[in-house]
C-alpha cells in the first residue's frame, strides 16, 4: 500500500476484541459517557468562529443515505456486542493515522483517539490501563491481524493428535508465526516443538478469523491457518509447553483448549482427513 494515498479505513486491521474475559484478563464493558469533541482544521486551529451553516429546511426529506449507516450497521461479530467492536476499530484508525499522519496536529488527535480506545477497553475492568495499553497500543506501522497455525495430524487409523498442555486442556499443536518463517515452515516447527513429530504440511484446510469461532476475545486480531499434515518420523519429548500427546476419536475429544481450536473446527479437521478433495474453507 502506498502510504502517501493510504485511506485509514476500516478492514482486515481492524482488530478482533469483544466484552468478556479478555487474554490478558476480565474485561467487561461499562457505560461508556458521551464526550464533546472540539472540531478543528488540518492547521490545528479551533472552527469556533467559523460562519454555522444555515437550518436544513423543515420540510426538506431525510436523505436514505443519511440513516442508511444506522439500519445497515452488521452486527457485531462477538457474542459481547459493539462496544468493543468500536473500541477495536478506533484503535486501527488511529495506528493508521499515526503511520501516515503527516500534520504534527494531526498527530496528537490520533494519539489520542488511541488512547481513548484504550480507556475504553480498560473501563469497568480489573486491568490498569498500563496494561491495557501494553497490550492495545504497541503496534508500529499498520496494523494487521496475528497469524496463527495449527498442524492436524492423524495416525493409520484416522485419530487425530492433540497435544496436553500445562493447564490440562488439550489442542493441535501451533503457535504464532515467526516473522521469519512462512506458514508452512512455522506449522512444522510448532509440531516439532511441541509434539515431537517430524512432519510435512501437505494441505490447507481452513483460514478463520478467529473471533468468529473462539473465545476468550482478543483485543487484536488473528487469522487462524488449520494444515493438514502427514508424519514422517520423530517421538514426542518433554518441553516447557506440553505434557504428551495423545491421538482422540473425533467422538472421544478430550477438554479442549478452547481459545486455540474447539470441537467445531476439530470436527472439521477429520472431514478434511477424510475427504481427498476437500476444498479449502476461508473467510
Amino acid at each position: 500500500m502506498d502510504g502517501r494515498n493510504a485511506t485509514v479505513g476500516n478492514d482486515a486491521a481492524v482488530g478482533n476484541a469483544v466484552t468478556g474475559n479478555v487474554v490478558t484478563g476480565n474485561v467487561v464493558t461499562g457505560n461508556v459517557a458521551n464526550g464533546n469533541a472540539e472540531a478543528g482544521n488540518a492547521d490545528g486551529r479551533r472552527l469556533d468562529s467559523a460562519t454555522p451553516s444555515s437550518p436544513a429546511t423543515p420540510s426538506s426529506p431525510v436523505s436514505p443515505s443519511a440513516t442508511a449507516g444506522s439500519a445497515s450497521r452488521p452486527a457485531s461479530r462477538h457474542p459481547g456486542g459493539r462496544l468493543l467492536d468500536w473500541a477495536i476499530e478506533l484503535q486501527s484508525l488511529a495506528q493508521a493515522g499515526l503511520t501516515y499522519g503527516v500534520s504534527p496536529y494531526d498527530l496528537e488527535r490520533y494519539q489520542r483517539i488511541r488512547d481513548i480506545a484504550a480507556d475504553m477497553l480498560a473501563a469497568q475492568s480489573d486491568l490498569p490501563i498500563e496494561k491495557v495499553k501494553g497490550l492495545f497500543c504497541n503496534e508500529i506501522g499498520y496494523q494487521t491481524p496475528k497469524l496463527d497455525t495449527r498442524a492436524a495430524i492423524f495416525d493409520e487409523s484416522g485419530r487425530i493428535l492433540l497435544v496436553h498442555e500445562n493447564n490440562g486442556t488439550w489442542a493441535l499443536p501451533g503457535g504464532w508465526v515467526d516473522v521469519d518463517q512462512s506458514v508452512e515452515q512455522n506449522t512444522i516447527k510448532e509440531a516439532k516443538e511441541e509434539s515431537g513429530l517430524d512432519v510435512t504440511a501437505d494441505r490447507v484446510i481452513a483460514i478463520q478469523d478467529r473471533a468468529k469461532h473462539n473465545l476468550p476475545p482478543y483485543a487484536y486480531g488473528v487469522c487462524k491457518i488449520f494444515m493438514l499434515c502427514t508424519r514422517v518420523g520423530g517421538e514426542f519429548e518433554s518441553n516447557i509447553e506440553t505434557t504428551e500427546t495423545r491421538y482422540f476419536a473425533e467422538d472421544e475429544l478430550p477438554q479442549l483448549a478452547e481459545e486455540k481450536n474447539n470441537a467445531e473446527q476439530i470436527r472439521m479437521c477429520f472431514a478434511a482427513h477424510r475427504d481427498p478433495d476437500w476444498v479449502t474453507r476461508f473467510e
